[in-house]
């Protein structure tokens, strides 16, 4: 399928190699949340932009501190010749997750497909390959999974792997395996370091924090740790955007209206990771109907849990936003979380919960008014 932006560039989404668009410069990854080591990972097989090219090595932004740090030799040729024909920039990944496809046990993701369109669309990538992760391909070789997936199928024409990168039968295959495979091709690979975090300190004082306070290698379950303990700024650090739910506006219980603070029933998808219950302060977008920007965005509080205090008997995602009223129902919004401001509690009354919700909502707006 074909995933076009607002502003009409475009992301080609395939589960077959068939379809694919073909020759490739291919990442390969799980890449569940597109978070900085994964972004340094498919950095390589981008084109330089404009800007890049007219500065050298410097960029801006996050992308372009990764790009720094890529030696001359792991960038992509430019291309000498106008008839050169055009190679795609594709992220190589497996649907469902190897780990899914083992154990049998349906998993949440941080970005499921289409917050990972999304992500991968700004980075620049074209094109996005969902292997489909079954008996067979889980029993190709390492020779096997280069020869026919990446040689015969994919027509890569240059390869970008992390460090701790395995593939092919019972994961015997290495990244200086793959190099050794490839090369045998002419195929170069680039091997990515390991990114890694320093020492830090939980933003929840309740809490202890989710990782050491030594430096950290950047991964996905880092992230979900750091996300289900409330560290939401830390997560967000590491994913270099904020962590982001997405979801449609549905009717609730509408008890949000009658103590003076109405809310968003938003209906998430089953797969997305959920992270600390309790209360966020957020931006809020309307997709489809603004830009992601921040210029066009509602600022607001969310609550994530069960609403102990109303015996709730199931667990919603509710949003509150600041300064606004009107009908949502039906619309999608997209909900980006800044700061953690406490844990979900049952409190006695709903006067002493709108008492708190008051208080919640003061944090908030003192939390962006700060410029955070």
């Amino acid at each position: 399928m074909l995933n076009l932006s607002q502003n009409g560039c475009s992301v080609w989404v395939t589960s077959s190699t068939e379809l694919a668009l073909t020759p490739t410069f291919v990442a390969l990854g799980k890449f569940d949340g597109v978070h900085l080591g994964h972004q340094r990972v498919i950095q390589p097989i981008l084109p330089p932009t404009r800007t890049e090219e007219d500065a050298g090595t410097r960029g801006d932004g996050d992308t372009g501190k990764v790009h720094e740090k890529l030696s001359a030799s792991e960038r992509l040729p430019v291309s000498a010749s106008s008839q050169t024909p055009h190679v795609y920039s594709t992220v190589v990944t497996f649907d469902p997750h190897p780990q899914e496809f083992f154990t049998g046990q349906p998993r949440t993701w941080l970005t499921p497909l289409d917050e990972k369109i999304h992500a991968l669309r700004s980075l620049g990538v074209e094109q996005l390959v969902l292997l489909p992760f079954g008996k067979e391909l889980s029993a190709l070789t390492p020779e096997e999974f280069v020869q026919k997936i990446l040689v015969e199928q994919l027509q890569a024409a240059r390869i970008s792997v992390g460090q701790d990168f395995c593939f092919g039968s019972n994961r015997t295959g290495t990244a200086k395996d793959l190099q050794l495979l490839a090369a045998k091709y002419g195929i170069p690979v680039t091997i990515v370091p390991l990114e890694t975090c320093g020492a830090h300190e939980s933003t929840d004082s309740s809490e202890a924090s989710a990782v050491s306070s030594q430096e950290t290698r950047i991964s996905t379950s880092l992230i979900r740790q750091l996300l289900q303990s409330g560290d939401i700024e830390q997560a967000n650090q590491l994913l270099g955007r904020a962590y982001t739910l997405i979801g449609t506006v549905v009717k609730g219980q509408q008890l949000g209206r009658t103590i003076g603070f109405p809310t968003a029933n938003l209906e998430i998808p089953k797969d997305k990771f959920l992270p600390r219950q309790g209360v966020y302060a957020v931006r809020v977008f309307a997709v489809g109907e603004t830009l992601d920007t921040p210029e066009n965005s509602y600022l607001g509080v969310m609550n994530i849990g069960h609403r102990p205090t109303v015996n709730g008997m199931y667990q919603s995602v509710e949003v509150h936003l600041f300064d606004w009223s009107g009908d949502l129902y039906g619309k999608k919004l997209m909900v980006q979380l800044e700061r953690f401001l406490r844990p979900e509690q049952k409190f006695s009354s709903l006067e002493a919960l709108k008492t708190q919700i008051q208080q919640d909502c003061a944090v908030a707006r003192a939390f962006f008014s700060a410029g955070c």
